[in-house]
């Protein structure tokens, strides 16, 4: 079940790095659905390696097969199976670390808990293996759609060049128009340059994707230990790479006053409403209505094209070399990923509140 993420809209991941492929099984998608094969291969072309300068240079194609589950171009409520091989692997880069142990990777960790390791790529830890979540989470987006709920991210900090407006202020349209995935020009700019001065330099960079949901009904989550901020943090921290995420107001609303923080409601032409949004669309664990904004922290890629002191699993001393494709820095990939995730949270709470609410 550690490979298996929701509960009534659930997947499966499977795959390693340098193995013949990766995928995912979703299972609870509903029938009926005529899916848009283009807008999954779409949201993979975003995650897909060697894409542009400011990622690694493997070159996957990443096409997806649908292996069940599809009929007639419709889910027919069965598991529906998807495969995305791998034909870009080269397993021979990461021979002289077979017996090392990377600094703040996996590699020691899973030694311990299983006794061996893939060290080709990271094997299952590689974030190679959200291939198959991003074909999921796109199911999983058009399944929301019919809602009107909507799932989308950007890059909002590379480093210290931090995007300064806030989510309502961007256009998010143009998102696709650079590289770095940033929608402000200028400051999508300063990123390219800051990624491609690190990775000159043999070096990584962290940052921050901001995510949106939009179109929320009000009534998603559960109060207790299923609340829809925490199965979105649990989705996000699930994320090679994460290190932090936040909600609302986030750490930011420890500096106000509860008088300044809270959120006011007014009764509109249009229903119940808040005339601010520091709770981020969550109160109580269960949405209100509002837009659920989020943001999760990127740590710098941990393999790094320079020389690093180490042991080995003998424990003697030794040094790790730079080598294979690697990124300099993760978000601009990152923001498809995290956009599946949320949708696949999104996706599974409104079918949970679909069986709990049949009498009414």
């Amino acid at each position: 079940m550690h490979n298996t993420f929701g509960n009534l809209f659930r997947i499966t991941s499977f795959g390693e790095s340098h193995g013949p492929g990766v995928g995912v099984v979703v299972d609870g998608c509903p029938s009926g659905l005529a899916l848009d094969m283009a807008r999954i291969q779409h949201d993979l072309n975003r995650r897909k390696p060697g894409q542009s300068a400011l990622t690694t240079a493997r070159k996957e194609a990443d096409a997806f097969e649908i292996l069940s589950g599809v009929f007639a171009g419709k889910t027919t409520g069965a598991p529906i199976a998807i495969l995305i091989k791998n034909s870009d692997a080269r397993s021979q880069d990461y021979s002289h670390i077979a017996e090392k142990y990377r600094p703040s990777h996996a590699d020691y960790t899973y030694q311990e808990k299983y006794g061996l390791r893939d060290y080709r790529g990271g094997g299952r830890s590689s974030a190679r293996i959200t291939a198959g979540w991003v074909a999921a989470g796109a199911i999983a987006k058009q399944v929301i759609a019919g809602l009107g709920i909507q799932s989308q991210a950007y890059v909002s900090q590379v480093g210290d060049i931090v995007l300064p407006a806030t989510y309502s202020a961007q256009e998010l349209a143009a998102l696709n128009e650079n590289d770095v995935r940033c929608p402000d020009p200028e400051a999508a700019g300063e990123m390219t340059a800051l990624i491609k001065k690190v990775k000159k330099a043999g070096d990584t960079v962290g940052g921050v994707v901001t995510g949106l949901i939009s179109g929320v009904p009000v009534g998603l989550g559960e109060p207790v230990f299923n609340k829809l901020h925490a199965r979105l943090g649990m989705a996000m921290l699930s994320i090679n790479a994460v290190k932090g995420f936040d909600y609302g107001s986030g750490f930011a609303g420890v500096k106000l006053r509860g008088s300044q923080h809270n959120d006011i409601f007014v009764q509109t032409e249009s229903g119940v409403k808040t005339k601010t949004n520091y709770s981020g669309g969550v109160q109580g664990g269960i949405s209100n209505g509002q837009d659920i904004y989020y943001r999760v922290a990127f740590k710098p890629v941990a393999t790094i094209m320079q020389d690093q002191d180490s042991i080995d699993k003998a424990g003697n001393k030794v040094t790790v070399q730079g080598k294979g494709r690697h990124d300099p820095c993760v978000v601009p990939r990152a923001v498809p990923i995290v956009e599946a995730m949320a949708a696949l949270v999104m996706a599974d709470f409104v079918l949970i509140n679909q069986s709990t609410n049949l009498g009414g």
